[in-house]
């Protein structure tokens, strides 16, 4: 392997053997092969680490931590390591379709920003069906964090960045790490931080390059995660907010974190905070009341019956002959 890879593949992994050598793989199988991918395991997991030594390929690096600190933290040691002047993450149940860098390398060598942030769309594979994400990219002038949490329909997606489709470069993830010990909205988080150092900004690329599994029958952090943590945050980085993508936030995904503890507290708590400190639309009501009133098992069926009929329906137009 040359000494300098154009680019560093960092994934944070515990306890998922088939996942991650799946992720591994779609990393290594990458049109641009001068690269290395570089696995932490987040503490003790001897069949993580046997599993991966299996792979033969001299661009995988593994580490191992001797203590369990979560995903961030595992991320901003692969960061500390990587050899290359981009990094890009991948989660180890999520997977890179082959071109996915060689995209993002091109995009961010034609990006105005000094140190780019280069993202893409992903397909969003659930149970149910299969849709792209984000719906849009962000306008011309468009606040990043009004992208990120402002909703034009019932259902996320308008606008997103998901971690497994981030290229940075590896300056910046050193001088921004992910926050330890935040169990939710970690790229959200990051992305907003990070953007308040000189000469960066988002490039996204149109097609979507990343495959993001949501298997509803698997334990995830994304699940369990408590709101009163959420809120905790968001009130200490309201900065990182316009008043409108404050509120929005608050109402839709910090609330969908509390609605399944069906608490008159919390809902009380939720709404008030985005009245005096944001400034809610119409649709951030309607979905606040979606939120509470409909059960979450629900809310992904229906998402997935038109958000999938949806990209059904976009393929079948993409492929018509043209009269």
């Amino acid at each position: 392997m040359p000494t300098q890879p154009d680019v560093s593949v960092v994934i944070p992994t515990r306890g998922r053997p088939e996942l991650v050598t799946r992720a591994v793989r779609s990393a290594l199988a990458q049109t641009i092969e001068n690269i290395e991918v570089i696995v932490v395991i987040d503490g003790p997991d001897g069949v993580s680490g046997d599993a991966l030594k299996l792979i033969d390929d001299n661009r995988l690096r593994i580490i191992e931590l001797p203590e369990n600190h979560g995903a961030p933290n595992a991320r901003n040691v692969g960061a500390g390591e990587a050899r290359a002047a981009w990094t890009a993450l991948l989660d180890d149940d999520d997977e890179w379709l082959p071109t996915k860098l060689a995209t993002q390398l091109d995009l961010a060598e034609r990006s105005p920003y000094e140190q780019p942030i280069v993202v893409s769309r992903l397909v969003h594979r659930t149970p149910r069906a299969r849709f792209v994400v984000p719906r849009r990219v962000p306008g011309p002038g468009e606040p990043i964090s009004e992208y990120l949490t402002v909703r034009r329909g019932l259902f996320h997606g308008d606008g997103f960045i998901q971690t497994s489709t981030i290229m940075a470069p590896t300056g910046l993830l050193r001088h921004v790490p992910f926050s330890v010990g935040l169990r939710r909205l970690q790229e959200l988080d990051w992305t907003l931080r990070a953007l308040r150092e000189p000469g960066t900004g988002v490039a996204m690329a149109g097609e979507p390059l990343v495959i993001w599994y949501a298997d509803e029958n698997r334990p995830r952090v994304s699940f369990d995660s408590p709101w009163p943590e959420q809120l905790a945050w968001i009130r200490a980085n309201r900065d990182l907010f316009t008043p409108r993508a404050y509120a929005a936030l608050i109402m839709s995904a910090i609330s969908a974190m509390a609605a399944p503890t069906h608490s008159p507290r919390a809902f009380a708590t939720l709404l008030g905070e985005a009245h005096r400190r944001g400034r809610p639309g119409l649709l951030d009501y309607v979905t606040f009341l979606q939120v509470w009133l409909v059960p979450q098992g629900q809310r992904r069926r229906w998402r997935d019956l038109v958000l999938g009929n949806r990209h059904a329906q976009s393929a079948v137009t993409k492929r018509a002959p043209e009269a």
